[in-house]
């Protein structure tokens, strides 16, 4: 018999996964790593702020994601630096910033390891909901911007022609992004939140047809990986986010087994 704690932890890291393997696929499509490396830095700096001016963790992370994206958009426009050379000033600031301000903070006792490597077996009812509630919303939004963010990664061009507004689904995808990291900065903690993004959905790009089916099995990768991960910390006595992480990368080299198999004869 698994016990409570346990159940809670499954339940939310299934609502995760089913949630970041749509986001994911485009991240792998419009090779967005970097940027979901610069949005989970940027939760850090969120979760200071949070303590600071003592507001909801999810609404801290989600502002300073939210305000990255949304200057990181503003000085592409400025053409002045590369994209990379953007996101790595943006990503480092904003980690470097929340860490000075942790320090600065001494009357706090922050679990700092927590939201780096998440603690997804201390969910609660509460953050449950919140994930089912806010993923909801976030696959919803997904549906309605799909068929113009499919486009504009194939040519934002294209796109723009086809009056799809490649730049205003852009922004609201980075709002999505951002949405995604501040409900899963409890679960799989800051700096494996791209890892959870990126690998199913690279996973399932190995079998999928259609971006539909990329954007399915993603999904079930991730939810795969969530559970194998969850058992094997259990069984093993690992940390869980990382295992959850190692499931998936697991699942990954399986996935590339057969590809090989097929060159070789």
């Amino acid at each position: 018999m698994l016990d409570d704690f346990f159940m809670r932890a499954l339940i939310a890291g299934v609502g995760l996964a089913i949630v970041v393997g749509p986001l994911g696929c485009f991240v792998v499509w419009r090779r967005m790593a970097y940027f979901g490396d610069t949005m989970a830095h940027s939760a850090l700096l969120g979760v200071a702020l949070s303590f600071l001016f003592d507001i909801s963790l999810m609404i801290g992370v989600f502002g300073v994601a939210a305000l990255v994206s949304l200057l990181l958009i503003t000085l592409q426009k400025r053409k002045s630096l590369p994209t990379d050379a953007l996101l790595g000033i943006l990503s480092h600031s904003a980690l470097a910033i929340g860490l000075v301000l942790v320090a600065f903070m001494a009357w706090l006792r922050i679990d700092l390891m927590g939201y780096l490597f998440g603690d997804i077996l201390s969910v609660s009812v509460g953050d449950i909901a919140m994930i089912y509630g806010g993923g909801i919303a976030i696959l919803a939004v997904l549906a309605l911007i799909w068929r113009g963010l499919l486009a504009a990664s194939v040519s934002e061009e294209l796109a723009e022609v086809e009056g799809l507004k490649p730049e205003r689904t852009k922004l609201i995808f980075m709002l999505l992004m951002a949405g995604v990291v501040a409900i899963a900065i409890k679960i799989v903690g800051i700096l494996l939140i791209t890892a959870l993004l990126i690998i199913p959905a690279a996973t399932a790009r190995r079998f999928a047809t259609t971006p539909e089916v990329m954007a399915v099995l993603a999904s079930i990768f991730g939810v795969m990986s969530v559970i194998g991960g969850l058992f094997s910390s259990l069984q093993y006595d690992t940390p869980s986010g990382p295992s959850i992480v190692v499931m998936a990368v697991v699942l990954f080299i399986l996935s590339l087994l057969p590809a090989r198999q097929g060159r070789s004869s």
